[in-house]
């Protein structure tokens, strides 16, 4: 099912959203790329600290949806962006010393199967990093199936995009067999959010995004209000502040 992208609402968190892109990245080891290419680019933020750590390559970035990119075009200047799928690319010819895709791959349905065409779209010696997150068996994506599932919502939802990951393990053995020499790890991080319902706000703007929009508007404000006070219950407020912890999985790869 079809399904759109909120900049702004996804921008909410922006600085919790880029701390892993920042850690993905300090560990590709080159410093004159001539060529990268951020999968997923977003609304660019991100893909503009690609192009301040390497200043003289070109860089890219591609998109699935309209709404990041028109983002992306109207606040990164200097950096290439289109409305892309990453499946597209990565079937064709181009190549780059760098491809990053970072909280991308876990929309991709299959992915692992996708490795092989993303490694042979890296030059020789260059490098392959992707970050996605590993906590949907958190209480932040396990309520909205649960709710999705009931009635009346579930005639709506049964068949929205759900994200989904692997463990590192799995990543670094897909790799490995490509003959790829992997760096592969994971993080959870202690989100410390504020606001009225932050764990829904985070939620909506990326995972729980596509259950929303299938709920036609005269269930939307019902399945909300449920879905704010289940969360509630799993995310305790203390002292005004709410904690979200995140696992998040990295993987890093040099090309032979």
């Amino acid at each position: 099912m079809p399904h759109t992208w909120d900049p702004e609402r996804y921008l909410t968190y922006a600085d919790e959203r880029g701390r892993p892109f920042l850690e993905l990245v300090s560990r590709i080891a080159t410093d004159r790329p001539t060529e990268v290419v951020d999968l997923g680019c977003g609304p660019g933020n991100l893909t503009a600290l690609l192009r301040a750590r390497w200043p003289n390559a070109h860089v890219r970035g591609l998109d699935s949806s309209p709404e990041m990119i028109d983002t992306a075009r109207a606040s990164v200047p200097g950096i290439d962006v289109e409305v892309a799928d990453l499946r597209t690319w990565a079937a064709g010819d181009e190549t780059a010393d760098v491809v990053v895709s970072n909280a991308t791959l876990q929309w991709v349905p299959g992915h692992l199967e996708l490795l092989p065409a993303l490694a042979g779209r890296v030059r020789p010696g260059g490098w392959l990093a992707f970050q996605v997150p590993g906590n949907f068996d958190e209480p932040s994506h396990t309520i909205r199936t649960e709710l999705a599932a009931e009635a009346p919502y579930d005639a709506h939802t049964r068949d929205v995009d759900v994200p989904s990951s692997s463990d590192p393990v799995v990543y670094l053995e897909a790799l490995t067999a490509l003959g790829v020499e992997v760096d592969a790890w994971e993080t959870t991080y202690l989100h410390v959010l504020t606001g009225p319902d932050p764990v829904f706000t985070w939620v909506s703007g990326t995972g729980a995004r596509p259950t929303l929009q299938a709920l036609p508007h005269d269930l939307r404000p019902a399945f909300e209000a449920e879905f704010k006070r289940r969360l509630r219950t799993a995310y305790p407020e203390r002292g005004g502040r709410v904690v979200l912890p995140f696992r998040r999985i990295f993987v890093v790869g040099r090309v032979a």
